[in-house]
């Protein structure tokens, strides 16, 4: 769809209502302002139809799987009911499993540490560290960045090529980038891997927000996603997939709901039959709340439409872009070009400015809430900067002091709760601080530059 069509459309899908909308914030050149959320790709704010299904179930809350009590029972099938809720929203095949996790960092360690014996794992250098490092105990093939999804697919199958044809392999993918918001050609990747034998797992947490993720349709095998980044609070996670590597483990945490049978042994040992189903991997007391959450954001989501959506996001997004593009100073970062489906994360640098200022200008002058550094994405960033991907770097802000030059970029993101307003803020912003500088003295404090006083 093109600006000016979601321009016209954009009357069909207000904002969703989020939690936070109404918060106003103190600007150091004096008075308030509504604070404008665009960092969604870090966390986003939770939608208000989530916050009012917990607050409706929070009296009734009670000890899931484990009680013959009323609030037990209630709260044992709301649990099990939310994550058929979840299978539903992922297009789950029916003999997927649904594994409930604290994140989606949490459920690609989870899916690291059931991997077949001998199993190499394939990964772009692009991932964010989610996704690029838990894979310490298996044979990891680091693919480099490419400039094409076309390339991207080439690399992969080429990489393949060469393995050992008939050892377990995995590919990790991520659906749309956390620095640059670009899209990925994930059914074509998954179509690559399973023509070479290898299995696909998706990391979906900035996918999943922006798109709907049908598990089918993307012929994957897995998929993984926070429910803090779908409009959910902290704390809860999914992944979703095949079963048979799930079911062939050990248990990814031992201890209680993850065990069906424990008996001591003659010789005083143990013995334990683990669960089949996903149960095998929820060992301990479940964040019923966290799960029940995310399935309501599922819910909220399915029901707003993700057409209207899309094409409210594609509407901002074309407004932010256009806004960037008119100030010369300001470089965009993308792997495949301006004309690459992407959702609403963008990454910049601006000339003449050290990222770390620039975000804390935004803050303190506007009210504005984004990201500087790194991402939790060294290798891509260092990559799109021009820099060497394999130097290190530290997550959050550099040590450069304002004006300085840093090898870090600003990010700006937003989603189904932002109003116009906060993007064209925004917009004005960038053009009046490259235009006009900072009107506030900043400082550097424990490596982040902070307004001074």
């Amino acid at each position: 769809m093109s600006v000016s069509t979601a321009a016209a459309d954009q009357s069909l899908c207000t904002p969703l209502p989020v939690l936070g909308r109404d918060v106003t914030v103190p600007l150091v050149t004096g008075g308030e302002v509504t604070y404008a959320a665009l960092d969604y790709a870090a966390s986003a704010p939770a939608l208000q139809r989530v916050w009012d299904d917990v607050a409706a179930y929070a009296p009734y809350y009670g000890s899931v799987h484990r009680g013959a009590g009323y609030l037990s029972q209630l709260s044992t099938d709301l649990f099990e009911n939310s994550r058929v809720t979840v299978a539903e929203f992922l297009g789950c095949r029916a003999d997927d499993q649904v594994i409930f996790t604290r994140s989606t960092t949490d459920s690609l360690n989870l899916l690291a540490a059931v991997l077949p014996a001998d199993c190499e794992v394939f990964v772009f250098e692009t991932e964010h560290h989610a996704s690029l490092l838990p894979w310490r105990d298996a044979r990891v093939t680091y693919l480099n960045a490419p400039r094409t999804p076309g390339e991207a697919v080439r690399t992969l199958e080429s990489a393949l090529a060469d393995r050992d044809p008939y050892g377990p392999a995995l590919v990790c993918v991520t659906g749309a980038s956390n620095v640059t918001g670009e899209l990925w050609p994930v059914r074509e990747l998954a179509a690559a891997a399973h023509a070479h034998g290898a299995r696909v797992v998706l990391d979906a947490a900035q996918l999943a927000p922006h798109h709907p993720v049908d598990i089918q349709d993307l012929d994957v095998d897995w998929v993984a996603f926070s429910g803090h980044k779908l409009y959910a609070p902290f704390g809860s996670g999914v992944l979703a997939g095949r079963a048979d590597w799930l079911q062939a483990s050990e248990p990814y945490l031992a201890g209680g709901g993850a065990s069906r049978k424990v008996a001591r042994r003659a010789d005083g040992g143990v013995d334990v039959e683990w669960h089949d189903s996903a149960a095998r991997h929820e060992a301990g007391s479940p964040n019923v709340i966290g799960v029940y959450s995310i399935a309501s954001a599922c819910k909220a989501l399915t029901e707003a439409g993700f057409d209207s959506l899309v094409a409210r996001e594609q509407y901002l997004i074309g407004k932010v872009r256009a806004g960037l593009a008119a100030v010369p100073e300001v470089k965009v970062l993308s792997l495949f070009g301006d004309d690459a489906p992407r959702v609403g994360v963008i990454s910049f640098v601006v000339d003449g400015w050290n990222s770390s200022h620039f975000a804390a200008a935004l803050s303190a002058e506007y009210g504005i809430g984004v990201r500087d550094g790194l991402f939790c994405a060294h290798p891509l960033v260092r990559t799109l900067l021009g820099s060497d991907p394999q130097s290190q770097g530290e997550c959050g802000a550099p040590e450069a002091a304002p004006g300085e030059k840093s090898l870090n970029a600003i990010r700006v993101s937003f989603g189904a709760g932002t109003p116009d307003e906060h993007v064209e803020r925004f917009v004005r912003a960038v053009t009046e601080l490259v235009r006009d500088g900072a009107r506030w003295n900043y400082r550097t404090e424990e490596g982040r530059c902070v307004p001074a006083v």
